[in-house]
């Protein structure tokens, strides 16, 4: 769904000329990388799974994202409480002293996406404030970035793409994170509790 509507972006950009052919081209040639790097990104599973054996006992996590990253952000605390059942919750990373940072304590673990596109600097601001606060936090990085180790207590890498492209890697590990945590807890991952995979009733 994201590469389609990356497509036709790209269709609607060069229609009104606000997108030149050599962007267009660019972004193309990227998009035709994403399936490799998607095989990539997948290969951090055991990192993923080691943390949500870590973490499975946990009540409460927080998901962070700027930007592209906010739906991201919410992506994955949607998947983690869907099959999971741990309460999660996704927030603007921008937003955060406008009521999650009252919850946050060493017995929480955040998910920060800070992967280098625009919102890089601003987010690792906010992943201070929330590391400054006791959290346990997880960042999603982007691979080849040395200084967000010094920051995070554990970070998951994924490959370098455009900043528009990210979202389709960034929400690997998170979607990881959730089927590892229902996994190691016994949950029933291809049926959750109360759910339905489409509605039928108004």
């Amino acid at each position: 769904q994201l590469a389609a509507l990356f497509m036709l972006a790209l269709f609607l950009g060069r229609k009104t000329k606000s997108l030149s052919d050599q962007m267009a081209t660019q972004l193309v040639e990227e998009l035709a990388t994403i399936p490799n790097k998607i095989s990539h990104a997948l290969s951090i599973s055991d990192q993923v799974h080691a943390l949500a054996r870590q973490h499975s006992h946990k009540t409460d996590v927080l998901f962070l994202g700027r930007g592209l990253q906010f739906p991201i952000a919410l992506e994955g605390a949607l998947k983690l409480k869907e099959i999971s059942y741990i309460h999660a919750e996704g927030y603007a990373a921008g937003e955060i002293k406008h009521g999650p940072m009252a919850l946050i304590d060493d017995d929480m673990p955040v998910v920060v996406i800070a992967v280098q596109d625009q919102n890089y600097e601003k987010v690792l601001s906010n992943l201070s404030e929330v590391k400054a606060r006791g959290a346990f936090v997880i960042a999603i990085a982007t691979e080849g970035d040395l200084q967000i180790a010094a920051l995070a207590d554990e970070v998951i890498y994924v490959p370098q793409t455009l900043p528009s492209l990210y979202p389709l890697l960034t929400v690997i590990p998170l979607q990881l994170l959730a089927y590892f945590t229902a996994d190691h807890k016994g949950t029933d991952i291809d049926q959750p509790r109360n759910l339905a995979k489409s509605v039928t009733v108004e």
